[in-house]
């Protein structure tokens, strides 16, 4: 198990480090004139230069570099170039969103999912299971953004006009200040983001589970006289849930680090939104900084997967 532990951890941070370099790169090296940008189109030469000088950009790359992995080590992602404020700051106001969106949402998507799956997987061929495969296909084939500004049209506009305010407009309250207008607020989006995905976990539940109830181990569990219920959750379920949690750890880590299309529809300003924004003004150690936070929980993610496997899967040992 410790030797496991440290491995996992040591590919994690090397993956981290190999990130940073590209994006390094990427955001640094690559052609761009942010001086000039800053600096207007009227300003003259040594204004722009004032400002390379001020931002660091006319030192070596291989000094730039070291200054940066060395901020990031400390958690200090820089200073945003048009705020002039911490991006650390930035994205921690920003992290909470993200984090309420995507762990809402991903209660309501695997429940659904892996509920629908198991019920399809049951009664292969019938009309139940040709529905959950209507539903999942039709939902997994939807634009995130058409759903989104579909529920706010028909669940708040609509309902707004004869006087039912049950889905407020899209402001984001925290979690800290209230609990329910928290979840009151991030209801639609939770929805528009769950049933995007609810389709993928009804696949992968339905098809996994299949895979399991044909195997040996069930046939010889039913062989003892244990009940269905028990065969199905405790043997089945648990022996097939492993495609699911992949799939969760990277849908989840993915979208900690930012629900673009979500947050946009829904002016939720989190990690997605001031990612974009940077990305239009040209701030590079913002959209650095969030890069680097997304990598990070996909990571995490990732080892937090390999560790459920041996849980759920009794065949599963960890070497």
């Amino acid at each position: 198990m410790l030797r496991f532990v440290i491995r996992r951890t040591l590919y994690g941070v090397l993956v981290i480090w190999v990130i940073s370099v590209v994006v390094f790169v990427l955001f640094f090296v690559a052609p761009r004139n942010v001086a000039r940008k800053l600096a207007g189109r009227q300003a003259d030469m040594s204004a722009v230069e004032a400002i390379r000088e001020d931002l660091g950009l006319n030192r070596p790359l291989l000094e730039q570099y070291g200054d940066f992995l060395w901020g990031l080590l400390q958690g200090d992602l820089g200073y945003s170039y048009y705020s002039d404020e911490p991006v650390t700051d930035k994205i921690l106001d920003a992290l909470p969103i993200s984090v309420s969106l995507a762990a809402g949402a991903a209660v309501i998507w695997v429940v659904l999912g892996v509920s629908i799956g198991v019920l399809s997987a049951l009664r292969p061929r019938t009309i139940a299971d040709r529905a959950a495969t209507t539903f999942a296909l039709f939902f997994y084939s939807m634009p995130t953004f058409l759903l989104g500004l579909l529920l706010l049209y028909f669940l708040f506009y609509q309902l707004h006009l004869v006087g039912i305010d049950w889905f407020p407009a899209a402001t984001y309250v925290p979690l800290t200040e209230d609990v329910g207008q928290w979840a009151r607020h991030l209801i639609l989006p939770w929805i528009t983001l769950a049933l995007v995905l609810t389709g993928t976990y009804i696949r992968l539940t339905r098809g996994s589970m299949l895979d399991a109830l044909g195997e040996d181990y069930i046939r010889t569990a039913r062989s003892k006289g244990i009940t269905e219920s028990r065969v199905t959750v405790r043997h089945a379920l648990r022996g097939g849930i492993t495609p699911v949690v992949t799939q969760f750890g990277i849908d989840f880590g993915t979208l900690v680090g930012g629900v673009l299309i979500t947050e946009q529809v829904f002016g939720l300003q989190g990690l997605g939104y001031i990612a974009v924004t940077s990305v239009v003004q040209g701030d590079l150690p913002v959209v650095i900084g969030v890069v680097m936070v997304a990598s990070a929980f996909t990571v995490v993610a990732s080892i937090v997967v390999d560790f459920s496997y041996a849980v759920l899967d009794p065949r599963v040992r960890l070497t």
